[in-house]
């Protein structure tokens, strides 16, 4: 079987990607690479890459691929629009619809999209798949765009899957540290202090990032009547976590000494999710933790195996890269 990773060269590619390897997929990965090639010179010579961009890559390439992972997008909030809003809607919604078409054209089976669980934007009570989503941003609503026309198009020959991770943590070769939990123990790693996004009341859904490729090599193995049309919830219900909490959490986890502290103005977003359909109907238990993470991430930070730079902030980096012309948009 093959396999066309969207995305490959990113924070939960560059983990799936050899794990599929592992399996005995052959793998094909389609990524601008617009972060670089570092995140996958282990597994460089064990693919086919495809360096092109999914708003205009030649379609010829889907010819022999039984199931698309798109995972390309821009995959983070920016609530202060330092990156072109237009430049969401484009990757995330357009770009990730027309993957979606051109798959179905050329009989790719199955089609997996990452979505996410910003698409609940603020929410007071515990969601599920069955609530209606929120977005406050444009990540969170150029994703659902994205998500309700890719449905749309699923018929009897193309199965489409969605995927809506809580928020990512844990170590990868293409490291974020804008990431909640990865940003919290980088600081603690740098400073001996986490800053606590005020009021530290809101909550977060949070998924180690392991769990999620977990998940996908599943999927692509599952029956098509089990997820066909379905949307997921990707995450534990005893990983809703309230932002103070989790940062002592984490503190606590490293077990070194640490204080506490406070910035921003208060998050807009809050939501819990209900993740009890990925284990009812999947059978698909989480298994990794916020401490495990913590620790890891913390020790790779120490023994130099890491750093925070510019590329380890999605919107910082899609800003430099912007600016710089080495990204554009194509409908002005």
């Amino acid at each position: 079987m093959k396999i066309m990773v969207a995305g490959g060269g990113g924070y939960l590619g560059s983990i799936l990607i050899p794990k599929l390897l592992d399996e005995g997929y052959d793998v094909k990965c389609l990524d601008k690479l617009f972060f670089g090639e570092e995140p996958i010179e282990s597994f460089r010579e064990d693919i086919e890459l495809i360096k092109e961009d999914i708003r205009t890559f030649n379609p010829s390439i889907l010819d022999d691929i039984d199931v698309c992972v798109n995972l390309a997008a821009i995959s983070q909030p920016d609530q202060t629009e330092a990156i072109d809003t237009k430049l969401y809607y484009e990757i995330n919604h357009e770009g990730s619809v027309r993957v979606a078409k051109l798959c179905k054209e050329m009989g790719v089976k199955k089609y997996i999209f990452t979505s996410t669980c910003s698409v609940y934007g603020f929410q007071k009570d515990i969601i599920s798949e069955e609530n209606d989503p929120n977005p406050l941003e444009a990540y969170g609503k150029s994703k659902l765009l994205a998500e309700k026309e890719i449905l749309n198009i699923a018929d009897n020959n193309f199965t489409v899957t969605i995927l809506r991770p809580g928020t990512m943590y844990g170590f990868s070769p293409k490291m974020r540290f804008d990431l909640v939990v990865n940003g919290m123990t980088w600081a603690l790693q740098e400073f001996k202090k986490i800053n606590v996004m005020r009021d530290g009341t809101q909550w977060r859904p949070n998924v180690h990032v392991n769990d999620v490729v977990r998940l996908i090599a599943k999927l692509i193995e599952t029956d098509e009547d089990k997820i066909q049309r379905e949307i997921f919830n990707v995450g534990a219900n005893e990983q809703n976590y309230q932002i103070h909490p989790l940062a002592k959490l984490i503190g606590d986890s490293v077990g070194v000494d640490y204080e506490l502290g406070w910035y921003g103005e208060p998050d807009t977003r809050s939501y819990r999710v209900d993740f009890s359909k990925l284990k009812n109907k999947l059978g698909f238990k989480i298994k990794h933790t916020v401490p495990e993470a913590a620790k890891d991430v913390y020790n790779a930070l120490n023994e130099k195996r890491t750093e925070k730079s510019e590329k380890t902030s999605v919107v910082h980096w899609y800003k430099k890269i912007s600016d710089e012309g080495k990204i554009e948009l194509f409908n002005t």
